[in-house]
């Protein structure tokens, strides 16, 4: 699993310190309605333990500072582990490098295990069952991830949705796909489901709104999917599509714009 995990991080392209920064800087936080959500289904107004799995640059882990007494975000990847550090002030919020499958952390204390937009990176099944080994009985377990694109304008969603397909397209060529293809996330509820670890699953969605300019349109296509140059010469088609969506946004988003992001929650309760 170590061994696995590790090739992934490797392949993903997501250990440089400028990428790990422009992640940081432009993907979206989770929005209060969504922890809204998650702390209903565990009938915890103010959780005392909430593990973040997969917690990345902690944008998933710092969305629960006022929402829970203590935060802990478990991120394999050292790069993105160091920009987390760097980028929380909270006292209430703790780091552990570690995988999803062995956290080290005590049987039955969490509340809410968390994994956002990272679920489809891990092979599911260990991962499902050392959630439910972290929740107390009622306890939460969610797989969460928001939708690609996010509703600007339809021009530029249609340019931004060209720009990722054509990434995934090439990652699948040059066999850098690195198990997201292995486990979609179209299958994170019956992935729970079948685990036999939680007593009800279900998917719920919600939305965050805010407003967006050219860069930050362009910034979060940089931040989706690793830099553009893990692809070097092998797909040109990946730097045409964003030059377009470049072009496009700077010439329509001259000004802060309305953003919508949907989020779909994968949820199981224990």
């Amino acid at each position: 699993m170590t061994d696995f995990s590790e090739t992934l991080i490797r392949r993903s392209g997501y250990t440089g310190e400028a990428f790990t920064r422009t992640y940081d800087r432009f993907r979206p936080a989770p929005p209060p309605a969504l922890l809204r959500i998650l702390k209903h289904l565990a009938l915890a107004e103010h959780p005392k333990l909430v593990v973040d799995l997969g917690a990345g640059t902690g944008l998933s882990t710092r969305a629960w500072t006022d929402a829970a007494e203590r935060i802990v975000g478990i991120e394999p990847n050292e790069a993105m582990l160091a920009e987390a550090r760097k980028a929380t002030r909270s006292r209430n919020i703790e780091y552990l490098r570690g995988f999803a499958s062995e956290t080290g952390l005590p049987d039955g204390a969490a509340d809410i295990v968390t994994c956002a937009q990272a679920f489809h990176w891990m092979e599911p099944q260990p991962v499902l069952q050392e959630a439910a080994r972290l929740l107390r009985a009622g306890g939460v377990f969610a797989a969460y991830d928001y939708d690609v694109p996010p509703i600007v304008r339809p021009e530029v969603d249609d340019a931004f949705a060209a720009h990722f397909d054509a990434r995934r397209a090439a990652r699948t060529r040059l066999g850098l796909e690195a198990g997201a293809a292995t486990w979609p996330k179209e299958q994170h509820l019956e992935q729970i489901r079948s685990s036999g670890c939680f007593r009800f699953a279900r998917e719920a969605v919600c939305h965050s709104r805010g407003e967006i300019d050219a860069d930050g349109l362009v910034g979060l296509a940089e931040s989706i999917g690793g830099p553009r140059e893990i692809f070097g010469d092998a797909a040109p088609e990946v730097t045409q599509t964003f030059e377009r969506l470049r072009a496009l946004a700077r010439r329509t988003l001259q000004r802060p714009h309305a953003i919508v992001i949907c989020y779909r929650i994968r949820a199981g309760i224990k």
